[in-house]
């Protein structure tokens, strides 16, 4: 499922120089892709490959992207890996098997179920303005904190702007290891002016999230991330998700590297390890694709919300900016696939990585992500991708 990204200044600056971005990747894994980096896995039957195989092996060959790796739920309930590519292009080593990467805004469904768990406790209510928990925190050119709802937050109907247009952040490199507080990155949204009036429209904002998580955090009086972890990562046993704490750069476990660039023409630099409080509610969680499908189909079948928050979180408004058909929840994405029914998920992108994944509310799950923001091109590929893995 695709979202706005952190990225997209940079994703609009690289359309027109595809070829040059796909090459650069290429010439510094031309050695290990020559090495056999596309080679058979346990996920081959009889020799050859499967249609999930094969479109991690297109997204790596063909969209010149370091490494992809896949977690497959099927219709008979097993669980298959997959990988394609390197996990480091100066060693060549392979990716690992189900590695950890950083989810980026799927971090924002975690976010609003912990919000949707205080709505079902009676502590937050969804359509009371955000002046009720935080007075006087949004005011600007446009916006009014006292006009804007919990449920405009999680739905990108509040008109905030993003933080992550500000010029401040422009620069990538530079932000690597800086460390932000969440009002800090608040203030880069709030110099700007209101892209709509509040509730009129829809557009997506990194802003929404960063507002909830300063909720959650008034609210419980707890750290966002202790919050996301006590009642929704422990609670459901993902042993391998983790939301980083302040000044932890790495990745814990067994990884692929991630890469970015600075332009089209550069080539791939090692972003893998960042201070992630720059995205914060709205992106820090490090997970795996498969602990990912574990998360959505617990949500999905009830595990992490009664009945009626969870009936609000799948009410939808149109979200078609995301791609065709796409509508948008509370934290929550659909998307029709091409053998009938909806995907529900999220989507994400963190510097260096990119996710898509979904599940079905009969029970299939997926989730796919590559080692670099990719073009264009390859974000479609990727959703391609996951419509086959979800359709086989």
């Amino acid at each position: 499922m695709n979202e706005h990204t952190p990225h997209s200044r940079v994703q609009r600056s690289r359309r027109g120089g595809r070829n040059r971005a796909v090459a650069a990747v290429t010439a510094v894994a031309a050695g290990v892709m020559a090495a056999g980096a596309l080679a058979p896995n346990a996920a081959f039957a009889g020799g050859k490959p499967d249609g999930v195989q094969q479109s991690l092996n297109a997204l790596v060959k063909d969209d010149g992207l370091p490494a992809a790796l896949a977690s497959v739920k099927g219709r008979d309930g097993r669980t298959r890996t997959y990988t394609a590519g390197v996990g480091n292009v100066a060693t060549g080593a392979k990716p690992p098997v189900d590695g950890q990467v950083r989810i980026g805004s799927n971090t924002k469904t975690f976010t609003a179920v912990v919000i949707l768990q205080l709505v079902a406790e009676g502590k937050v209510g969804m359509d009371s303005p955000v002046d009720t928990y935080l007075p006087g925190l949004l005011r600007g050119d446009g916006i009014d904190g006292r006009n804007i709802t919990v449920r405009q937050l999680l739905q990108h109907t509040s008109g905030l702007p993003d933080y992550l247009e500000a010029p401040a952040l422009s620069d990538e490199t530079a932000l690597q290891f800086r460390y932000f507080e969440p009002r800090d990155l608040l203030d880069g949204a709030l110099a700007q002016k209101a892209r709509f009036p509040s509730g009129t429209s829809w557009e997506y904002s990194n802003t929404n999230y960063l507002v909830a998580g300063l909720i959650i955090q008034k609210v419980t009086g707890r750290p966002v991330g202790e919050e996301i972890t006590k009642r929704v990562i422990d609670r459901i046993g993902l042993r391998h998700t983790y939301f980083p704490t302040p000044g932890d750069t790495t990745i814990h476990e067994a990884h692929p590297k991630g890469y970015v660039r600075s332009s089209p023409d550069a080539p791939p630099v090692d972003y893998t390890d960042m201070d992630s409080s720059i995205a914060w509610a709205a992106g820090a969680i490090v997970s795996t694709n498969t602990d990912l499908n574990s998360f959505f189909t617990a949500l999905l079948g009830g595990r992490l919300l009664p009945p009626a928050q969870l009936a609000e979180m799948r009410t939808t408004v149109p979200a078609e900016l995301l791609g065709p058909g796409v509508r948008y929840g509370l934290g929550l994405q659909s998307k029709p696939l091409s053998c009938g029914g909806l995907a529900w998920g999220h989507g994400g992108t963190a510097r260096g990585y990119r996710s898509r994944g979904g599940v079905t509310d009969d029970g299939r799950a997926a989730s796919i992500t590559v080692t670099t923001v990719p073009l264009e091109d390859g974000v479609q590929h990727m959703a391609a991708a996951l419509d086959a893995a979800l359709c086989r």
